[in-house]
Order: structure tokens, then sequence, then C-alpha cells
């Protein structure tokens, strides 16, 4: 028997044809990382091992390759789930069928950001890293406090270099 917040998770949609992009599989092959995407067999692994999966309803990994497989375009990189991908490859260590789980979803943030879509989280650590070149702003009074410890001073970084990797990356355009 299953339990009420069991049943709670997402109701399944109803994918129209109209939404397949038959080209989108064999499109991502193509890029480095996502080659064995169609090799897939959805034995599970990938999620059943997923530190993320773990502690979430929603983010399946092997869903968002079944959706590539389908040719979903529209939906799998609209999908918040793709950002949620921790980079650990513990998917990919473990796949009998040696697909670069973590690898595809990098192919599938990228694509999203050659759209020039990037959730604001990471716009602001984007922000933050070419401001001041850590990805977070560190208040005043740490560094007040680091003096107090006797501690050095945190290391200062290019912000010229960054403005021109930023420039030649295309990053600045996008933010």
């Amino acid at each position: 028997m299953y339990t009420k917040t069991q049943l709670k998770q997402e109701k399944p949609s109803v994918n129209r044809i109209t939404e397949v992009c038959a080209r989108f599989a064999d499109e991502i092959t193509k890029i480095p990382g996502a080659e064995k995407t169609m090799v897939c067999f959805q034995c599970g692994t990938c999620t059943g091992d997923c530190p993320i999966a773990r502690f979430s309803n929603s983010y399946r990994p092997r869903q968002i390759i079944r959706m590539v497989q389908l040719g979903l375009k529209s939906k799998v990189l609209s999908s918040p789930r793709i950002w949620l991908c921790a980079g650990c490859y513990t998917c990919t260590d473990r796949c009998p069928q040696d697909i670069e789980v973590a690898s595809v979803l990098r192919v599938l943030r990228n694509l999203v950001v050659q759209e020039g879509f990037i959730p604001s989280v990471y716009r602001e650590l984007a922000s933050n890293v070419l401001d001041t070149g850590y990805a977070y702003m560190i208040p005043e009074m740490r560094l007040k406090k680091r003096e107090e410890e006797g501690l050095p001073s945190l290391p200062k970084a290019n912000l010229e270099n960054l403005a021109k990797l930023f420039d030649l990356t295309g990053l600045s355009k996008i933010l």
C-alpha cells in the first residue's frame, strides 16, 4: 500500500507528438560527454545511487535521459531538474552501460545557457565571480575576523583576466 506522500508525487503528463523533436537525441549524441545516451536501457542505477535523488522526489536522472531518448527537447531543456545535478559522477561511476550521465546533464545545461537562460542563483554566482573573484560575496565582518585571528588576507583575483575570460566564453553577453 502506498502512503499519501508517495501518491502525491508529480502527476504524469501526456506528451503530444508535436512536442517530439526527432533529431534531438541524435544531436545530443554528437556532443562530447553525451555520446552513449541512446544505449541507456533504463535500469535505474543512476537514480538509485544518486545522492540528490535520495532527498528529492522529483530529481530522477533516469527520467531525464529517457526524455532525451524520446526527443522531448523543449520539455527537458525547460526542466529545472537538469540544474539539480551536483556533478559528483556517482551515476557515471555506477552505470552498467558506461553512460556519462553527469556529463549528459552538463551538456543539457550548456544547451540551455547557449539559448541565454541561466537560473538566477547561477547568474548571481557568476556575477560575484566577475566582480570579486569569489563565487560568494565575503562580508567585511568575516575579513576583519580573519585579520583579528592572525589569518592571512584572502588572495585578490585578477579581475581584468576574469573579465577577458567572461568575454571570450560569451558569458558576459548572457549575464
